[in-house]
């Protein structure tokens, strides 16, 4: 219940869970009192298979896309609260409303100080928790889960670009991207006055190409 967000439900829950160990878990139906059957469950792959089945059926009936975004209301930056960050490297920046960009990868400052040279942009952001500019999504263990960009980027008065940076690729990589790119084509249709889009910067890419301006850097989406 927590890993899927379940505010509600537990006697529901309890009574399947009940039905779905005596009767499909095992191979033959089997009594809930009896000692082997309590022995087994204390297995971690009876365990990982009963939370894995219900977080699926779940996901199944109560995840849906409808298709569709609306706009309510807009984050402003420069509304962000003081908050307190770790001691590690950091930026100080020209082109931020922040006055210290924070890397939490190597990658991410270098990526900052190449916005800070960069012509073709107004100005740019690390998306600070305390931002809260988060995306909701569903990542390789089923589960929902909160999604960060790293930055955000005013290309002109109306273009703002979403960019994830990333180091080594892992299995959510392709599902936070798929959603970033759903999110900014939702956003798109919902208002004209301003157009949204995102950048995906891989480290082999960016030092493979050494892009020279924001819009060479778009290229590798």
């Amino acid at each position: 219940m927590r890993e899927l967000r379940l505010i509600s439900g537990y006697d529901v829950l309890y009574g399947l869970v009940k039905d779905f160990v005596s009767g499909h878990l095992f191979t033959s139906s089997v009594s809930l009192e009896d000692l082997n059957t309590l022995r087994n469950l204390s297995e971690i792959e009876a365990c990982r298979t009963i939370i894995e089945t219900f977080k699926r059926a779940i996901n199944d009936l109560t995840v849906q896309d409808k298709g569709d975004a609306e706009i309510r209301d807009y984050i402003k930056l420069r509304k962000t609260r003081p908050f307190v960050v770790k001691e590690q490297g950091y930026l100080v920046p020209k082109k931020s409303v922040f006055n210290k960009v924070i890397g939490d990868s190597h990658l991410e400052l270098r990526f900052a100080s190449f916005l800070e040279e960069c012509t073709d942009i107004v100005s740019y952001a690390k998306n600070y928790f305390a931002v809260n500019f988060k995306l909701d999504y569903i990542n390789a263990d089923g589960d929902i889960s909160n999604y960060y960009p790293d930055f955000l980027v005013k290309k002109s008065a109306t273009e703002i670009y979403i960019v994830e940076t990333k180091g080594l690729e892992d299995l959510d990589v392709p599902l936070k991207t798929a959603r970033l790119k759903q999110w900014c084509e939702d956003v798109n249709k919902s208002s004209s006055t301003i157009k949204y889009d995102f950048v995906y910067v891989d480290e082999e890419s960016f030092n493979k190409y050494k892009p020279a301006s924001f819009e060479e850097s778009a290229i590798n989406r």
